[in-house]
């Protein structure tokens, strides 16, 4: 019998166990730290062996394949071992990927965008009717959901991370919204591993495929002539012109037309509920995307238009004494807070910091003379954004929690600013993950704001 061990007791990791078991395999589950208790109540109900607080080398060591969870990197000791071994490793993705069926996958990746993209297209699908399950990077483990249901689609957030275990899986309709530095600490400091990593989405497409794409995005510009591309192609655009027999996207004057193959929707981006030049494009992205799934151009523009803005990204919290508090606690790159400053309307007192990625800030600095009125700075070592945003801004301030760096943003806003929590770094020098640092975010504007 096939001895599968998965790496990682997360979302990912205990979908992946759970998917194994059901198909038959001797299966180990082995996490260094703790399993969470729900994920925990899975396990035992499928009586999926696991092991936590350590890793069984010698059981690990003996797998025909190892899933491993996105959240491990290939410098993890272990990982080392089991590449020395020459035993496969794959993501989730890839494993999943096998025991799909007739069922098809829209893979939503790229930089930024992707969460409100993945999430906007599975409305729009799931308003229509369609047998369609959410997951990946969002929502349900995608193993589990094959391991557990019987569905027509799959709506898939893939981070790079996913991506690089990826070899035979395929994306029926791939979506690639930009590409922009992020994540580099992984990919060892190199911008060009990272672009290897977001190309993978057109792996194994074919020519029955979509491929959604930006336009706009000059990396990918540049990398789609080095690949034998069969697929149909679909660019949405709001700066550049390029041409697709297929069809394609463009933003003019607050509107847009999406067209793929003989079906088209227009949309007044004054309409929708989430705004900004960001969300326009993850709308023209899920429209092309769910028009090349055969979703109904009408249905397409009533989801469109009855989308909320997606938890911890651009989230209005609150308004107190005419300052509106925003959670982008999201927006964990440079690229991501590009896009954020550029939708601000009021002056504005923009709360960053956390653990740097290797982030070049120059990208931000316009932004941040014409928008910004206080930087309050949130990190154990908020020594680069002091010395990038000095002088480019009229107060910086560093604090080294989130309560500090919330009384310090609610003594500078002035009555018709705007509090901006759009860090530009990963959480975990004060917090478990991004999700962790928005809600405690809104949590503080409820009590003290």
């Amino acid at each position: 019998m096939k001895k599968i061990v998965v790496l990682g007791g997360g979302i990912s990791g205990y979908g992946s166990a759970i998917l194994a078991k059901k198909k038959g395999f001797d299966v180990l589950l082995s996490d260094a730290g703790r399993i969470a208790d729900r994920y925990r109540a899975k396990l035992d109900e499928w009586q999926v062996p696991y092991e936590e607080g350590g890793h069984s080398e010698e059981l690990i060591l003996a797998a025909s394949e190892v899933v491993k969870s996105p959240g491990i990197p290939d410098s993890a000791p272990i990982v080392r071992k089991i590449r020395e071994r020459g035993i496969p490793v794959v993501s989730e993705i890839e494993f999943a990927g096998r025991y799909i069926g007739r069922a098809k996958c829209i893979c939503v990746t790229g930089s930024n965008g992707k969460t409100t993209t993945t999430s906007l297209i599975y409305r729009i699908m799931r308003d229509a009717g369609m047998n369609v399950a959410l997951g990946g990077n969002i929502g349900e483990s995608f193993a589990y959901s094959v391991a557990t249901g019987d569905y027509d689609w799959y709506v898939l957030e893939l981070s790079s991370f996913q991506l690089d275990g990826m070899y035979a899986f395929r994306a029926h309709i791939g979506v690639l919204t930009n590409i922009t530095p992020d994540h580099l600490d992984r990919y060892d400091h190199c911008f060009r591993n990272y672009v290897d990593a977001k190309m993978r989405i057109v792996r194994n497409m074919t020519s029955r495929d979509w491929f959604v794409y930006s336009g706009d995005d000059a990396t990918i510009a540049a990398e789609l002539p080095k690949y034998d591309l069969a697929m149909r192609r679909l660019p949405f655009m709001a700066r550049s012109a390029v041409a697709s027999v297929a069809g394609d996207a463009f933003l003019l004057d607050g509107r847009f037309t999406a067209t793929a193959g003989k079906a088209s929707v227009e949309i007044d981006t004054a309409k929708m509920r989430i705004g900004g030049l960001h969300n326009a494009c993850n709308a023209m992205a899920a429209a092309l995307a769910t028009l090349a799934a055969g979703v109904d151009p009408e249905q397409v523009r009533r989801s469109i238009y009855a989308f909320d803005p997606v938890e911890h990204r651009l989230e209005p919290v609150a308004e107190r004494g005419g300052v509106l508090w925003i959670n982008d606690s999201k927006a964990t790159n440079v690229d991501s807070v590009w896009y954020a400053l550029e939708s601000m309307t009021r002056p504005t007192v923009w709360i960053a910091g956390g653990t740097d990625k290797g982030n070049d800030y120059a990208p931000l600095r316009e932004f941040a003379r014409a928008k910004v009125r206080t930087l309050v700075c949130m990190g154990l070592d908020n020594e680069k954004l002091i010395r990038e945003f000095t002088g480019v801004v009229p107060e910086v301030i560093a604090t080294d929690s989130l309560d500090a760096a919330l009384a310090a943003a609610r003594a500078a806003a002035r009555p018709g600013d705007a509090v901006l929590l759009s860090p530009a770094c990963a959480s975990f020098d004060l917090f478990k993950n991004y999700e962790d640092r928005g809600a405690r975010f809104k949590a503080w504007v409820a009590e003290h704001a």
